[in-house]
């Protein structure tokens, strides 16, 4: 669900069969959405009502007082459901003769990734123009889409050093350096290159020599080849969809790529969590984790950080309950392709 003015407005469904999208909750226990956005203020955290994350909450209520498409209103009981395993999507589809849309979940599964990415090169050199979406991208390894960078940008060759913005430094401590060195390792099982093997067995080495040192900025000119990118032929014209559910390496992806001269960003800023990244991953008796960030950039001290703020679009699109009905995005950005240029 997402809040708009003072209702919160179901989005999508799954096992819940009472509601529908589009049906609108007033009320969580008889108490007024409005008043609701006072009491949980700390736990939504944001300003802005399109950037809330209301699941959290609804948990905490047992009834609910909804609208339907009909302007019948009635209660339904908050019933709690089993988590589903998240299913990712990794997809290309021709919109027409002159448009591709990707469509990017994750960056989690670099085999998978690579794979439709090959799979398509004939569409991603032939097709004028490309759609990217990643607004529900929960993140991954930055290194999973390099492969796609190639395609995006004008230039011969690409330095993605030349867009650093500030140093990165990593807590090397024991337990951190243990940590991440495992959870790298049982990544290694999707990557499917042996180029990008070496990239991260790089990076755990470099862990581990700097092991118990604390905040240190690694030193990866073994990697600075890896940062190259050679480009290929590709779209003219690129728009990326993005919303405040892209975070991590959707982020990432989304930085990198508005410095290309012929990407345009589409939507709401992201989430906004990059200032601190690398996670590690504490488990106790395979029941509970702890993920935690392990890295700081140095432009949080100067106060130039994007926690909570997230990477700007070029063209913002506010949140409407118009969303559930037609995708108001894409149709921005299928507009903005039939036009002659992109605006930048």
């Amino acid at each position: 669900m997402r809040r708009y003015k003072d209702y919160l407005y179901i989005v999508s469904t799954k096992q819940e069969k009472g509601l529908k999208p589009g049906y609108v909750i007033r009320a969580l226990d008889g108490i007024p959405i409005q008043e609701l956005i006072q009491v949980h203020k700390r736990q939504l955290m944001e300003e802005s009502a399109e950037r809330e994350n209301w699941s959290t909450i609804l948990p905490l209520y047992s009834n609910a007082i909804v609208t339907d498409e009909k302007n019948t209103t009635f209660s339904i009981p908050l019933n709690k459901y089993r988590i589903e395993p998240f299913e990712p999507t990794y997809s290309m589809e021709s919109l027409n003769e002159n448009t591709l849309l990707m469509t990017l979940t994750d960056f989690m599964n670099h085999q998978e990734i690579s794979k439709l990415i090959t799979q398509n090169e004939h569409l991603l050199r032939s097709t004028e123009n490309l759609i990217i979406d990643v607004r529900l991208n929960k993140g991954g390894s930055d290194l999973a889409y390099f492969g796609l960078l190639s395609y995006l940008f004008d230039e011969k060759v690409v330095n993605l050093s030349d867009f650093d913005d500030g140093a990165l430094l990593t807590n090397c401590t024991k337990r951190n350096v243990e940590l991440r060195t495992k959870l790298l390792k049982s990544n290694l099982f999707s990557v499917g290159d042996e180029e990008t093997k070496n990239q991260v067995n790089i990076l755990i080495d470099k862990l581990k020599e700097n092991e118990g040192k604390g905040f240190v900025e690694l030193d990866l000119s073994d990697l600075e080849n890896s940062l190259i990118i050679n480009t290929k032929p590709g779209p003219s014209k690129v728009v990326i969809l993005v919303d405040v559910f892209c975070g991590s390496s959707g982020e990432s992806f989304v930085e990198v790529c508005k410095h290309s001269s012929k990407v345009t960003v589409i939507g709401r800023a992201t989430l906004g969590l990059n200032d601190y990244a690398n996670l590690a991953k504490m488990e106790w008796e395979g029941r509970f984790e702890l993920w935690y960030p392990t890295s700081k950039l140095t432009k949080v001290d100067e106060g130039r950080g994007m926690n909570g703020v997230g990477i700007q679009p070029d063209i913002y699109i506010p949140w409407t309950p118009e969303h559930i009905v037609e995708d108001q995005d894409l149709k921005a950005a299928l507009d903005l392709l039939a036009e002659d240029t992109c605006l930048y």
